[in-house]
């Protein structure tokens, strides 16, 4: 057999060899990825009569493999919006054993928020705590845990940390 012919079988093994490899890895390892779309309605434990106490809150988590945003929306009760702080950052990993997503944020924006009195007092802790983290250590660690997943319905009930929220989502595919 002639030396070409052999290299260029040589070569195409190769080849197949190694598209075979990559589509093994991304099968058997595949890039975490996650959307959801989740509300909840806010009650202020101090305001419980008033309804300045009562807010609502939509927060959109979009991550693919390592970039994350998550977008807090909050509503007073007639629909107006009462502020926004839009996180970006990396997605760090997912804890399948807990049903955790970890992510860390390195850069937040806050619109709608001239004086912390109107603003939400969920809002308030939560720009605080980012603020702080951001000034001291450069980064703000969050967690989405699970608590109830349907994805037959593509919904879930998931834990906000350090926040301590809790959000009805909408498993956006």
């Amino acid at each position: 057999m002639n030396r070409k012919v052999l290299w260029a079988i040589n070569i195409i093994v190769l080849g197949l060899l190694a598209i075979s490899i990559t589509i093994s890895y991304r099968y058997l390892y595949p890039s975490e990825s996650i959307m959801l779309s989740c509300s909840s309605e806010l009650f202020d434990r101090r305001d419980e009569a008033q309804a300045e106490g009562r807010h609502y809150l939509l927060v959109d988590i979009m991550a693919k493999k390592q970039q994350a945003q998550i977008n807090y929306r909050y509503f007073n009760l007639d629909g107006t919006s009462a502020g926004t702080i839009r996180m970006q950052g990396s997605f760090l990993d997912f804890d399948k054993a807990n049903g955790r997503y970890h992510f860390s944020v390195e850069t937040k924006e806050e619109i709608g928020t001239e004086s912390a009195e109107t603003m939400p007092r969920h809002m308030q802790y939560l720009s605080y705590i980012s603020s702080f983290n951001l000034d001291s250590k450069g980064m703000h660690n969050l967690s989405i845990e699970t608590l109830e997943l349907d994805p037959h319905r593509d919904y879930a009930v998931v834990l906000f940390q350090p926040s301590n929220t809790v959000c009805g989502c909408r498993i956006v595919q």
